[in-house]
């Protein structure tokens, strides 16, 4: 191999030239954010993380439904919370879990203190697939998960399935 193969320009050929007059502006900020989440992203630590992922973000439960052939039950996840800051309504058809989170946590060091609180209040409203017996409804909150059991009213317990053949 020749020293002048692994030149890139050869005589008589223009070296092409990238003019960074030529690159958009959001071009480079996208390079730089990229770099940016690249080299911190590595290390767990990308800046305002969890500032803006918890406190900014709005708190909504995740449920759990499921439909029996006698009750509907349904189960909410609500970690940090107290029973006396849940409300559960059951009208025309639709059950409405809400209610207000508040957290609050104090750091005391020698040469620091530092307080932080957080606020927010949540409502998810969930259709009922079949009326339900509203007198017989149980609400049960233990260790952050609130169960819900919603028992099926008699006229629909009654309905007959019927089994699909195959030929």
């Amino acid at each position: 191999m020749d020293i002048t193969d692994l030149i890139p320009w050869k005589r008589g050929k223009k070296v092409p030239i990238r003019r960074e007059e030529e690159r958009s502006l959001p071009a480079v900020q996208q390079d730089m954010n990229r770099w940016f989440d690249d080299f911190f992203g590595g290390f767990g630590l990308t800046p305002f993380r969890g500032f803006f992922d918890e406190s900014w973000e709005t708190f909504s439960p995740r449920l759990n439904i499921v439909e029996g052939d006698e009750e509907i039950e349904i189960s909410a996840e609500l970690p940090g919370m107290d029973e006396q800051d849940i409300n559960v309504s059951l009208s025309q058809g639709m059950l409405t879990i809400s209610g207000e989170k508040k957290e609050e946590e104090e750091h005391k060091g020698e040469n620091y203190y530092r307080m932080e609180r957080s606020y927010g209040s949540f409502q998810r409203s969930i259709p009922l697939p079949c009326e339900v017996d509203e007198s017989k409804a149980e609400a049960v909150f233990k260790k952050g998960v609130l169960t819900i059991n919603l028992p099926k009213t008699a006229d629909v317990q009654l309905r007959k399935r019927i089994p699909i053949k195959t030929r």
